[in-house]
């Protein structure tokens, strides 16, 4: 086993790191406002060049980190700048700085970061190493939840070229890389890197191409390639001859990796298939949209990516090895993963491959497990338990105590008898005996009750008991108008300074930017 991981620091600090003010500097000042990477890329196009948005950036206002969370970083800008600039790089540790505030706490990130944690938990995860192992295969989350016929293809095909490889179902936590989250994410692989080292592990096969960079990148010690290489320098078998055109599409966290981008080539000359390319391919690859995480803030800038490659492929069904791609661009292109050839190409590739969606993702993800536990002999086998943040479970006792506070707020109402004076018949009672004076107080009661958080319903019953269907009608009318106008003044004047340091979102920034704006 590995040594254990200490935990994370509960106290976020805010001074910025030096190779984060070194990026900037460097960004400020080397960045010539060319324009090459706006023309490429929908969100400088939003928010300038990387030079205009170093050299305008305030560090300790939380509101000017946030659009970095609407890069997708997937480095294109950096492939063709002219001076070698790393504009993906400086937005990456621009969310790490946000998260050292504690200016990355998103709600829309958390769907995300619960798919991380699942992948990561003694339910879902695995480790089965044979006697011997030196090789395990590392299928990621995606694939073995969308395909796991394939996965499980794959996996047998590599196991009749070494009969000792290992197989481990588990999340590299790229999402919390990508999120900024450093000190979570090093906990997490590192644990995982420790174990894997200390078995005698010495390759780490990888599906999926973001898996590939993680361990490429964090692997220290470990050697990656990825499933598509290995079978390609093995001899891929026969797979049929399609006698199709497609074109591929490179995953951008894979631009760099000449080898993978061959191989998937290879797979589709050994399927029949003849390749004509993108303009955007291999080091200029182009995003699919789904990097970063920009679509749980920016939905329509994330699906904006997909209808241009779609104008580039021209009709032309894609073949594509990430199936995080296969799935985003899926939605308006006809798209077919590398393992769906090794599975049945023609199947594939008249888009008959079987390919699941949530939530029964989760169920194949499950069963796969089983699978693997049945038919796999392994010798060493572990269930990852390891949580560098134990501290999560403040959150749940702070949910506990907010909800206790709550129902004995509610109980103390019913038994003070307050709770009453919402009934119709009882406000009738207080009302009426006011005279001339009544409608008046009824619409002053309309007016309290949404600040107050009291329900309208036993009030608009009263108004019409009291006043009659017309009467009763205008005075409600009246007093909820009034009322929601003092309950939106208490929100915008009362609670906006408390409420606004916690909607940090780009998509709320852009939100309220845009009611100041148009009004």
């Amino acid at each position: 086993m590995s040594p254990a991981q200490p935990a994370l620091p509960l106290a976020p600090s805010a001074e910025p790191s030096p190779g984060l003010l070194t990026q900037l500097d460097t960004m400020a000042q080397a960045c010539l406002d060319c324009a090459l990477c706006q023309e490429q890329c929908l969100f400088l196009q939003r928010q300038g060049t990387p030079g205009q948005i170093a050299r305008g950036l305030d560090l300790q206002d939380p509101r000017q980190l946030s659009p970095a969370y609407l890069c997708s970083l997937c480095g294109l800008c950096g492939a063709i700048c002219p001076q070698g600039l790393d504009p993906a790089a400086m937005f990456l540790a621009l969310r790490r700085q946000a998260v050292a505030q504690g200016a990355a706490d998103f709600p829309e990130h958390q769907g995300l970061l619960a798919y991380e944690r699942r992948g990561n938990s003694p339910r879902y995860s695995w480790y089965a190493l044979p006697q011997g192992c030196r090789t395990v295969f590392f299928p990621g989350c995606n694939l073995p939840g969308s395909r796991p016929q394939q996965t499980w293809k794959l996996f047998e095909m590599l196991r009749g070229q070494d009969t000792s490889l290992g197989l481990v179902l588990d999340c590299c936590n790229k999402p919390s890389h990508d999120l900024g989250r450093e000190q979570y994410f090093q906990a997490m692989f590192g644990e995982m890197r420790g174990w894997l080292l200390a078995q005698g592990v010495k390759e780490v096969l990888v599906a999926c191409p973001n898996c590939h960079r993680v361990f490429e990148t964090h692997g220290q010690g470990l050697s990656v390639r990825t499933v598509y290489e290995a079978l390609a320098d093995a001899g891929l078998p026969e797979m049929g001859q399609a006698s199709a055109t497609v074109t591929v599409h490179d995953p951008c966290v894979a631009r760099q990796a000449a080898p993978m981008q061959r191989a998937a080539r290879q797979w589709a000359a050994r399927a029949g298939l003849a390749v004509r390319e993108m303009p955007h391919h291999g080091a200029k690859a182009m995003c699919c949209g789904e990097g970063g995480g920009v679509g749980f803030l920016d939905p329509d800038l994330a699906q904006a990516w997909a209808p241009r490659r779609a104008q580039e492929a021209a009709g032309r069904r894609v073949l594509t090895y990430c199936a995080g791609c296969a799935g985003h661009l899926g939605r308006v292109l006809p798209v077919t993963h590398l393992a769906d050839l090794a599975l049945d190409p023609q199947a594939a590739l008249a888009g008959r491959a079987p390919v699941s969606q949530a939530p029964f993702t989760y169920l194949n993800r499950l069963r796969l497990k089983k699978r693997v536990k049945s038919q796999v002999p392994a010798a060493i086998t572990r269930e990852r338990t390891f949580n560098p943040q134990p501290a999560a479970k403040v959150g749940l006792l702070k949910l506990a105590l907010t909800l206790l506070a709550l129902a004995g707020l509610v109980a103390a109402v019913h038994l003070s008898g307050a709770a009453a004076y919402l009934e119709p018949e009882r406000l009738r009672g207080l009302i009426a005996g006011h005279g001339v004076l009544a409608p008046a107080i009824y619409m002053l009661i309309y007016t309290l009750a949404p600040a107050l958080f009291l329900p309208g319903l036993p009030i608009t019953l009263a108004g019409g008991v009291l006043f009659g269907p017309l009467w009763g009608v205008v005075y409600t009318i009246i007093g909820s108008t009034a009322g929601a106008c003092l309950a939106f003044l208490v929100a915008r004047h009362g609670a906006r300074g408390s409420i606004g340091r916690r909607l940090t979102s780009p998509r709320w920034r852009q939100l309220d930017a845009q009611v100041e704006r148009h009004g």
